[in-house]
């Protein structure tokens, strides 16, 4: 059975510049930025639990905070709108990063 990923925004505080370095690299790894501290990201539960595992290890769990926003599975018919004041919500480009 093919699990389909589900979309999710994910938004963080972090209160350390190093912290927030490394959990801005991890974010990279997993989804699209959309702002500096908001990333759009389709992910299976299993990659959903191994970014939820980083981001416990790297965050202070008394200073920091970060939010997951379920928006739906992926490719189903349920839209989403996001709307902003000032700059506009931009599509954001897919970076596939081979190393």
């Amino acid at each position: 059975m093919r699990v389909h990923p589900e979309v999710f925004l994910v938004c963080y505080d972090i209160s350390n510049p190093g912290r927030l370095r490394r959990v801005h690299r991890t974010m990279r790894a997993f989804g699209d930025a959309l702002q500096l501290s908001v990333f759009l990201c389709a992910l299976t539960p299993m990659q959903r639990a191994k970014l939820e595992a980083q981001l416990k290890a790297e965050i202070h769990h008394g200073e920091d905070q970060v939010m997951f926003v379920p928006l739906g599975v992926q490719g189903a018919r349920t839209t989403w709108r996001a709307w902003s004041l000032g700059r506009p919500v931009v599509e954001p480009e897919r970076v596939v990063r081979v190393f």
